[in-house]
This record gives structure tokens, C-alpha cells and sequence, in this order.
């Protein structure tokens, strides 16, 4: 007995639960929507219209209209070479050491790049000075295996490793694009002013 109150009582709270559904009528049960294209309209407005368009070609009148608005304006391409659109601040081009305003070059062989490159393109090997400092005798790296992730930037220290601005660096054969550390300084004393103002400008959101 006492099971089937719990019953009856559980059966009357899903019901006070659960939303009326409102009944439907044998009218609205039987009730079709049309769901293909409709008919063309055949009141006067519709029939000139059509009749318009089928005749006089107006779509392609539009078309020539809309060309020849365009021949006034201002084309949206550049003659590249000769014209160049802008550069982020935060491109990341090919790559580049640095140095510092005395001329000493700004690694210190942390190899913090070389562990965090995704791609293992670094191949860096050092040496202790005379004077307790530590500087590379070697900083290789193999373009054609870099992503462009940004790692190494990111992770160096004294802002030595960067991606610069230039994007223009194909070559021919797969051996002149594996840098060593000559290439990598030449291409810093190359690019510096635009290297150091691009990290000028985005130094706030480092």
C-alpha cells in the first residue's frame, strides 16, 4: 500500500513538473505547410518586371554599371616590387642576431631558443671567455625546417634572436638558406633601425 502512494505521489509531481502541452484540435492536426517555391506573382507590378528583365537585360546592364563605377575609383592592388604594402611590427620575416649599440653581439648562449624550437632549426655551441662571459663560436640555423612560430624571440632573454622585417630572402639552393652565425649578425647590422623600432613599438604588449 504505502508503494503505491510513493507511486501516486510521484506520478502527481511530474505532472505539476512537467509543461501543459495544449491539445491540438483534428483542424490543426491535419493542417499542411507548403514548403516548395512559390508561384510567381501574377498582379501587374510582377508580370512588367519579369517582362523587363526577360527583354531589356537589366542584370546585365547593372553589371556593366557596376565596371564602370570601378574604373573611377582607386585600384586596390600595388605594383610590387616597386610599391610594398605595410608591415606589422610583430612580422615575423627572416631571421637575424643582434648587437648592442658598442658592438658586442647581445647572445649569451643560454640556449633557450635552441630548446624551445618546435622544429629543432637551432644548433648553438659555446664557449667561456677570459673575462667569465659566455658567447657562441657557433649558432646555425636551418630555414627550411623553421616555422616561423616566434619561440625563439620570445624566449631569448636579451632580445638577440629576432624574425625582422624582411620576407624577401629566396634563394635557389637549399644550402644557402642554412644560416650560420655570420649571416645571422650581418643580417642584424642590416636591418637594426627597423628591428629595434618594431620592438619599440610592441614592448607594451610583451
Amino acid at each position: 500500500m504505502s508503494g503505491m502512494k510513493i507511486f501516486s505521489v510521484a506520478r502527481g509531481v511530474s505532472s505539476f513538473l512537467r509543461p501543459a502541452v495544449p491539445a491540438l484540435s483534428s483542424h490543426a492536426r491535419n493542417k499542411y505547410v507548403y514548403v516548395n517555391d512559390k508561384e510567381d506573382a501574377m498582379d501587374w507590378n510582377s508580370l512588367t518586371e519579369r517582362a523587363a528583365n526577360a527583354m531589356f537585360w537589366t542584370e546585365i546592364a547593372r553589371g556593366h554599371m557596376v565596371s564602370l563605377a570601378h574604373l573611377f575609383k582607386e585600384p586596390a592592388t600595388i605594383n610590387y616590387p616597386f610599391e610594398k604594402g605595410p608591415l606589422s611590427p610583430r612580422f615575423r620575416g627572416e631571421h637575424a642576431l643582434r648587437r648592442y649599440p658598442s658592438g658586442e653581439e647581445r647572445c649569451i648562449a643560454c640556449k633557450l631558443c635552441e630548446a624551445i624550437c618546435p622544429a629543432q632549426a637551432i644548433t648553438i655551441e659555446a664557449e667561456e671567455r677570459a673575462d667569465g662571459s659566455r658567447r657562441t663560436t657557433r649558432y646555425d640555423i636551418d630555414m627550411t625546417k623553421c616555422i616561423y612560430c616566434g619561440f625563439c624571440q620570445e624566449a631569448c632573454p636579451v632580445d638577440a634572436i629576432v624574425e625582422g622585417p624582411n620576407f624577401e630572402f629566396s634563394t635557389e639552393t637549399h644550402e644557402e638558406l642554412l644560416y650560420n652565425k655570420e649571416k645571422l649578425l650581418d643580417n642584424g647590422d642590416k636591418w637594426e633601425s627597423e628591428i629595434a623600432s618594431n620592438i619599440h613599438a610592441d614592448h607594451l604588449y610583451r
